[in-house]
């Protein structure tokens, strides 16, 4: 990875890191689908209205739009309901937690479907490590709710597979020649065509109260911040630099996350946050393996 797809991956981070934050207040007052289907509707819009200006226009050809669909099933409609859902059961804590087992589930699908991401020792040693560095950094004390609520955990991990198939399968993107920004564009409308209907028949939009304030500036955050800025540096990412090294970024996200509860809620760092991240760091050296490299030399 060059120092350009590690500098958007540490913003990606942030922008997914937040998303737990936001989700965290949305879910207060307003369902998981109407969450999801919100965020997706609104970052479409923001996009093609970003498209627009750029005079850029969405494909019409058949087998692009058959992608958009696939990967907006896999990257927006599964993995956002269920880790929403999971959230309204389980701490976010252990919520982010099960979804840093990401890069696991794609360096083992990457090794079985791609022929230029192959399992390595340094990546396995890597996302062992960075997982431990997660655990250390959230508390251990995070995992004794394991077990309590089964199904709201395996809601979690399902996601984060899902992200792990989103991330491989998005790599055709490049092939068909579909620009970072126009895959995030189309991929978010596809979801918010499949999303829309759903939630308006379960959920009865109209029979909710209207949301505070807070709870609209956090789906307005995860529509602007989470969702669409984050989809076109993932899709810029995953073009340079590969699915396995682009969902390093669920390593990242606790990062994220605590670093944000401390410039924005004043919280204070403990030594576990620090050796934590002391930990995620070398994880992220072992897979990047050139400090390895450079030693072996």
């Amino acid at each position: 990875m060059s120092l350009a797809d590690w500098l958007m991956l540490l913003a990606l981070s942030g922008l997914w890191g937040g998303s737990f934050v936001f989700t965290g207040v949305a879910v207060k007052e307003l369902p998981p689908l109407t969450i999801v289907a919100l965020r997706v509707g609104l970052a479409a819009l923001i996009l093609a209205a970003a498209l627009r200006v750029l005079r850029v226009r969405l494909p019409v050809d058949r087998q692009i739009w058959a992608t958009f669909l696939a990967a907006g099933v896999l990257n927006n409609v599964v993995p956002f309901c269920l880790i929403v859902w999971g959230q309204t059961h389980i701490a976010s804590g252990l919520a982010s937690i099960l979804n840093a087992t990401t890069p696991f589930w794609t360096v083992l699908i990457a090794h079985a479907l791609t022929d230029d991401e192959k399992l390595s020792g340094n990546r396995l040693a890597g996302v062992v490590i960075g997982f431990l560095g997660v655990i250390v950094m959230i508390g251990p004390a995070t995992l004794a709710g394991l077990g309590t609520d089964v199904v709201a955990q395996l809601a979690c991990l399902a996601a984060a597979l899902s992200y792990a198939l989103a991330g491989v399968y998005g790599r055709r993107f490049k092939r068909l020649g579909v620009a970072p920004m126009t895959a995030a564009t189309g991929q978010v409308v596809a979801s918010t065509l499949l999303l829309a209907p759903i939630a308006i028949m379960v959920d009865r939009p109209w029979t909710l109260d209207l949301p505070g304030a807070a709870t609209i500036g956090a789906v307005a955050g995860l529509a602007a911040l989470s969702t669409a800025l984050a989809y076109v540096l993932y899709f810029r990412i995953l073009a340079s630099a590969g699915a396995t090294n682009l969902l390093l970024v669920t390593l990242l996200i606790p990062v994220s996350a605590i670093g944000l509860g401390v410039l924005v809620l004043g919280e204070r760092l403990g030594p576990g946050h620090l050796v934590g991240l002391a930990v995620i760091g070398v994880g992220l050296a072992a897979i990047d393996g050139r400090l390895v490299a450079g030693r072996t030399r």
